[in-house]
């Protein structure tokens, strides 16, 4: 099925405000997800107002073909068709007694280590693909900046998410130890090779990829780590099973001031 997306920044914004009205009228944690990634996107937004990047239509073109990724892949799963292996997997998740968490680095697992590299190769179509690289890295310090931010966020509604932390410090789980960077810059390996593909070898390297991410997520739901798992399912059964609240705790701004470690 074909779906009008979005052609702008402000476009996607909106966009995922209705991604964000369509869980919450359902009480799914697909939510949490889709307000992070929408957080995310504003603060980019900015970025690209403050002139931070070298060249803000080409990040644009980027964020709004990556976002799309997200975007028609949500949309399809509404609306009974089958989007990408990752996608499926994650978003399928919201039938399962899963902590915020999980549901959370599902949805970046699959956006960040599937659709971004896709994405960056895709804009660059015909040019060199290098060119990008310098802003695509300068992405990584404004995250950076959300990151203290986010966690404060989440821990409003999983109050005791700080536990990951202790875990993260024994172990190499990959639940405990998910690194955005890490994902990032994986993508942008994926994202140099596919610009070196022929374009009709490109679906299969894609399809090979989306089962590596498949992989993982299958990980983040169900850690190997008997203790990992435990400690998810004490986390998950002192969050909030309202969802809605959920968001709206989420997206508050009161009394809200990011705290330095």
């Amino acid at each position: 099925m074909s779906y009008h997306l979005p052609t702008t920044i402000e476009g996607v914004l909106e966009a995922l405000d209705d991604i964000i009205a369509d869980t919450q009228s359902r009480n799914s944690p697909l939510g949490v997800f889709a307000y992070v990634y929408r957080r995310t996107t504003a603060q980019i937004k900015t970025a690209m107002e403050d002139g931070a990047f070298e060249d803000a239509a080409r990040m644009e073109r980027l964020d709004v073909t990556f976002a799309n990724l997200y975007i028609q892949a949500y949309r399809e799963y509404r609306a009974g068709e089958m989007p990408s292996q990752a996608w499926a997997i994650a978003f399928t998740g919201e039938q399962d007694r899963l902590a915020l968490i999980q549901h959370l680095l599902l949805g970046m697992n699959a956006h960040i280590n599937l659709d971004l590299g896709v994405a960056a190769a895709r804009i660059m179509e015909g040019t060199d693909i290098e060119a990008l690289g310098p802003d695509y890295h300068k992405v990584n310090d404004i995250l950076a900046g959300l990151t203290i931010e986010m966690q404060q966020r989440l821990g409003r509604v999983s109050p005791l998410l700080f536990l990951l932390d202790w875990i993260g410090q024994r172990s190499d789980e990959k639940v405990a130890n998910f690194s955005i960077k890490v994902a990032r810059e994986q993508s942008w390996r994926i994202a140099r090779e596919l610009a070196t593909l022929p374009p009709l070898e490109r679906p299969a390297r894609i399809e090979r990829v989306d089962t590596s991410v498949t992989e993982l997520s299958s990980i983040l739901k169900q850690p190997k780590s008997r203790l990992l798992r435990t400690v998810l399912g004490i986390i998950r059964r002192f969050e909030s099973s309202d969802l809605q609240r959920v968001i709206e705790v989420l997206k508050s701004s009161a009394d809200f001031q990011v705290r330095e470690p």
